[in-house]
């Protein structure tokens, strides 16, 4: 006996922990010290229990509580293990607070009470299949994912009613895809005499008819109940997809031979079709959603158990989806085991997994901003399908940036994760080489998930030193010809070698006036760019000389190379370069610099001639786009770019200071900072024009025009 005392009222109630061996006939009894018993005079005597050290001084019956029918102290049970064919012995008769087993309600409410091969009367818990029908009853359609009672909540009761609901509606559209349509063959001939052309006669046709069955009806049931179960919560989602798979995976295909049908109308087309959308879903469900661990497996579970037909047996072992809490993937993520291998009894076992799952764990990784841990994982995991996982492989060097590694981010875009694979500078656009190159520069990342998305930057770490930067820059460049040809590339690269390391309030690069370097400083780095250029592009350690570490002229001898870099694709690659204007204006106000790059291409003249060209067809095209951009630059800009072509001692040169002239005359409506020109030319810009020459005649002939006005 085990006590229990309420203090209120001062009973004792004696519960029995085990009703099998209970002799009282009801499981609760209540005993009040204080009240007189009927039987004293005859019984006076205390009973004592030894064991429990408790005396009973008082014993009444208790009040009778809600029971099972089995339990009913009023009405004696008797028991058998599955009897459904009518009430054995009493077994109908109830008192007011008898409940049925199975139903789980008042038994006087229960209407399969005395219904022959039901008999909810007859049932108790000491049955395996009274206890099965209490499962199904209360789990419902729940009761094929072998849940506890207890483990059923609102979630998977949503997913339950909508997987009958699913269920009864798929039946009906199956049974109409078994019944097929008739229609006319297509090949058909007259057997009845006299014999008429193919067509026309009406009972050769009757008997041509074939019945011909279209699936297309239930694949369309079946999508619409998975979209509108993606809405629902994840477990719910899980239920009904988990069942449509059972459902349809038992579908049958009646056709005896091959009928010409389209995908969602052949049945060994479209079956695949859904099974493969669905356990991708489960995929990522089991990866991404907290699912119970014991959730985590019934759901496993069954889809194992689903017997699948010989046309989608690649699906058997889809949802086999590694737990996070897996050994081999745990060591990974923590940067214990690099490999993704370990030896298990003698062999070797490989952290090896579908697409679909790679994609969710990394995006629930980078979602917790784990961004090393997905790096680990994506170098370590395999994969069937080797592009897919490249693509996600070739966001490892932006992961990295995320994490404020940006040396190990450059090094991740030269060398690929293994040997059979090219590296991820192979693939970048022209975007994305500005993006890392502003990354490295700045120190700074998006803030998004992706370097693609806008928004603002953020700062991760301490950027690459200038050295290292050009280095990285110009490797990526040679090692992508599509790059290396793209004249964006190139005026991405100066604009970042002559931008300061911080960003600007609205995240955009704070370019630098920086101040030309002595001659002979330039000749030395010069002489050295040649060598340092060539074991770029074959060589993965360089050497700078010291002028690249200089703590006064760093900045410029690291533009300088770039512009013995540019000056060496113009000369090899010319035809291919679709503009040159972009990469002068990426210089700035380094004309200095610029200046350097024109002359070493007047070296050869038909570069000379062809790049003229190139910036005249350039200044043709686009003379909105100029005009609107020397409006921000202001008149002192715009006087350095036309001194630094008309001061030119090709003429040819002095053609591009001439035609932009043209321009501005003849938009002066457009170019309300005209006037301030003409002051630059007086101070500064004549001295250097030769007098009497052409560049002369043209400045002469502008200011008039401002001074005429």
């Amino acid at each position: 006996m085990t006590p229990l005392k309420k203090v209120e009222e001062e009973n004792i109630i004696l519960i029995s922990d085990d009703e099998a061996e209970s002799t009282l006939g009801s499981s609760v009894l209540l005993v009040d010290p204080l009240e007189k018993p009927a039987l004293e005079e005859e019984k006076p005597e205390e009973v004592v229990d030894e064991e429990c050290e408790l005396v009973v001084t008082f014993c009444k019956k208790a009040n009778v509580m809600p029971h099972a029918r089995y339990d009913c102290t009023v009405h004696p049970f008797e028991r058998r293990e599955c009897d459904t064919c009518s009430p054995l012995g009493k077994n109908a008769d109830i008192c007011n607070q008898c409940y049925c087993y199975v139903c789980d309600k008042l038994a006087s409410e229960c209407e399969k009470w005395t219904i022959p091969s039901l008999c909810h009367c007859n049932a108790h818990n000491k049955s395996k299949f009274w206890k099965d029908q209490r499962h199904f009853a209360v789990a419902g359609i729940l009761v094929m994912f072998n849940l506890e009672l207890g483990d059923i909540d609102a979630d998977l009761r949503r997913g339950g009613d909508l997987l009958l609901k699913f269920i009864q509606e798929l039946s009906v559209e199956y049974n109409k895809y078994l019944v097929g349509e008739k229609v006319l063959s297509t090949q058909h001939e007259c057997f009845c005499l006299p014999k008429l052309p193919p067509g026309q006669c009406n009972i050769c046709r009757s008997r041509s008819m074939e019945v011909v069955y279209k699936y297309s009806g239930v694949f369309a049931l079946v999508t619409r109940f998975l979209n509108q179960a993606e809405k629902e919560n994840p477990k719910a989602t899980a239920v009904v997809f988990l069942g449509a798979a059972k459902e349809i995976a038992l579908h049958k295909d009646p056709t005896l031979n091959c009928q010409n049908l389209s995908h969602t109308a052949s049945l060994k087309i479209a079956v695949p079709c859904l099974l493969q959308r669905i356990t991708t879903q489960l995929q990522r469900m089991l990866v991404l959603c907290d699912f119970p661990k014991f959730l985590h497996e019934k759901f496993v579970n069954f889809f194992q158990s689903i017997s699948l037909p010989c046309h989608c047996f690649g699906f058997s072992n889809s949802l086999n989806v590694v737990p996070w809490d897996h050994g081999l993937l745990t060591t990974v993520l923590k940067g214990q085991n690099i490999t993704g291998q370990r030896k298990m009894k003698g062999r070797k076992v490989f952290l090896w997994e579908q697409l679909s799952v790679i994609e969710a764990r990394v995006e629930k990784l980078v979602d917790k901003k784990n961004y090393k841990e997905a790096v680990r994982y994506l170098r370590a995991v395999k994969c069937n399908d080797t592009k897919g996982l490249r693509y996600l492989r070739d966001k490892i060097p932006f992961y990295l940036c995320k994490s404020g590694d940006f040396m190990d981010a450059a090094h991740s875009l030269l060398f690929p994760v293994n040997s059979l694979a090219c590296c991820t500078a192979c693939r970048l656009t022209p975007f994305e080489y500005e993006v890392y190159l502003k990354m490295f520069r700045t120190g700074s990342v998006p803030s998004g998930k992706d370097m693609l998305d806008p928004g603002l930057w953020v700062i991760a770490g301490p950027p690459l030193k200038d050295a290292a930067l050009i280095k990285q820059a110009l490797k990526l460049l040679y090692s992508n010809m599509s790059l290396y040809r793209n004249p964006k590339c190139w005026s991405t690269l100066v604009m970042i070698l002559g931008s300061s390391n911080f960003l600007g309030r609205s995240g955009h690069l704070l370019p630098m006036s920086l101040k030309e370097p002595p001659l002979d400083f330039q000749k030395g780095v010069l002489a050295a760019s040649g060598g340092i250029l060539e074991e770029l592009k074959t060589k993965m350690n360089v050497t700078f000389p010291p002028a690249f570490f200089s703590p006064d002229l760093h900045h410029e001898a690291c533009l300088i190379l770039a512009v013995q870099a540019i000056q060496r694709m113009v000369f090899c690659d010319l035809p291919y370069l679709t503009s040159f204007l972009e990469i002068a204006l990426a210089f700035g106000n380094n004309f200095w610099a610029l200046r350097l790059l024109l002359d070493h291409l007047s070296y050869d003249e038909h570069i000379l001639h062809s790049t003229v060209n190139l910036i005249l067809r350039d200044l043709h095209c686009q003379k909105a786009t100029m005009l609107m951009l020397w409006q921000n630059l202001g008149p002192q800009y715009v006087g350095e770019f036309l001194c630094l072509f008309l001061t030119c001692r090709h003429k040819k040169m002095q053609s591009i200071g001439f035609f932009t002239l043209n321009i501005i005359r003849e938009n002066l409506h457009m170019c309300p900072w005209a006037k301030h020109l003409c002051s630059f030319f007086h101070n500064a810009g004549l001295r250097h024009l030769p007098l009497g020459t052409a560049a002369h005649h043209e400045v002469s002939k502008f200011i008039h025009i401002f001074e005429s006005l």
